[in-house]
């Protein structure tokens, strides 16, 4: 080969190698600034955390779920906003769209701003906006643009987008970016950051794992880091906001229940609770609803105590409770309800303390197991809901335990474990 066609070769190659170079370096997405600030993010599923030794373990920030969609409040919201401030760390609120429409962003924007009335943040406001139903790109980011612009219209603080990488780069449009700042959910190292690309050419807040353990939490929790751009420029009471929409008046349906369904998911998919369906048509054991079943809903509900949230339900203990009558009345043993709520003696519980109890049609099926095995052999007029509360178990247990295809149909002679 001619020694001039080489050097012409050897040369393209560089200039080629060149310009992706730069052009990674230009797409890479980085930190707005320095230092960075070490901070996690919480809602319902930690339950009860101790912020003070949070804070100890050098936590400076705690993002703060307060609301999804259109009707529901995190149980624990109150009580997160008031310890962690308690406990001296920068607090920021975020919220869960389910929007599908222009409308429901809206909506939702009010209803989010209506939830943090009053509360005085430290960081600014987040879009939690990640699961999109099949809308359109187009329509995506006109959801995200009107919910956006509304919060910020009704509190007059600074909002931003919680994203994934995948989104951030595919779904968002550049013209987002452009005008919100990033908090970025990526599970990778530092190298691995330092090649990823994005519509956003920086992040101001980077939660790098979903696996986070800190002192003063109980499992899991997601691990952050924050610029200082992550902070508001003037830290005031938010201004209180109402919610005067259609969504918020009482509307009464008739709904048939349909093969597979189950009563969280109908809660779920009305805006409802699973207590108030189960009083509303005097349902003695919500695991047994049947086909062709008609059920009233009342659609204005809320999320208060005894209401069903993320599989569970949130009970303030009263003046009397035993933790073995509780177990007995929501059909979940007593050693897992103590196990789940950290809960190291069993006969002393306190008058106005939360509990969480697996519901909402998932009653306990990850129960621990016993000591020992026990053999309940089926009799006549028996139903896998008696044999739970004879025993003290939940009937999902049951039913995992013992592989049964149908929980209505149990047979007498049938040898059940428990």
């Amino acid at each position: 080969m001619n020694i001039k066609i080489k050097k012409s070769i050897v040369t393209i190659i560089i200039l080629i190698m060149s310009f992706l170079f730069n052009f990674n370096i230009v797409n890479a997405i980085s930190p707005e600034s320095t230092p960075l600030y070490n901070g996690i993010d919480v809602s319902n599923w930690q339950k009860y955390i101790n912020y003070q030794k949070v804070k100890s373990n050098g936590i400076e920030v705690v993002y703060i779920k307060s609301s999804q969609g259109k009707r529901t409040k995190d149980p624990y919201f109150e009580e997160n906003y008031k310890n962690a401030k308690a406990n001296g760390l920068k607090v920021g609120f975020y919220h869960y769209v389910n929007a599908t429409s222009v409308s429901d962003a809206e909506k939702e924007a009010e209803f989010f701003c209506s939830v943090i009335s009053g509360k005085e943040p430290d960081c600014k406001l987040v879009m939690d906006y990640e699961v999109f139903g099949g809308v359109s790109k187009n329509e995506i980011n006109k959801i995200a643009e009107v919910f956006l612009t509304k919060v910020k219209q009704l509190t007059g603080k600074e909002v931003i987008v919680y994203s994934n990488l995948y989104t951030s780069k595919n779904t968002f449009s550049e013209d987002l970016a452009k005008r919100y700042q990033l908090w970025l959910a990526y599970y990778a190292s530092e190298n691995a950051m330092q090649n990823a690309t994005s519509n956003w050419k920086n992040w101001i807040g980077w939660q790098y794992t979903d696996e986070g353990i800190i002192n003063g939490i109980n499992g899991y929790v997601d691990r952050n880091k924050f610029t200082k751009e992550i902070f508001l420029s003037e830290v005031t009471n938010l201004p209180d906001v109402g919610t005067d929409t259609e969504d918020s008046k009482s509307q009464t349906i008739y709904y048939t229940v349909k093969r597979g369904d189950t009563l969280w998911q109908i809660a779920k998919n009305y805006g409802t609770t699973i207590s108030n369906i189960v009083s509303i048509n005097n349902i003695k054991n919500p695991n047994l609803i049947y086909v062709g079943q008609t059920l009233k809903i009342i659609t204005n509900s809320s999320v208060e105590d005894n209401d069903c949230v993320a599989g569970h339900i949130v009970y303030t203990i009263k003046w009397g409770d035993t933790l073995s009558a509780i177990s007995s009345r929501y059909g979940v043993s007593m050693n897992y309800i103590a196990t789940l709520n950290n809960i190291k003696n069993p006969n002393r519980i306190y008058s106005g303390n939360k509990l969480i109890i697996p519901q909402c049609g998932d009653f306990g099926n990850m129960q621990p197991e016993s000591s020992g095995l026990t053999q309940y052999i089926v009799k006549k007029g028996d139903t896998l809901w008696e044999i739970s509360q004879k025993y003290g178990v939940s009937v999902n247990y049951l039913v995992n335990k013992n592989e049964i295809r149908n929980p209505n149909l149990i047979y007498p002679g049938q040898i059940i474990k428990i």
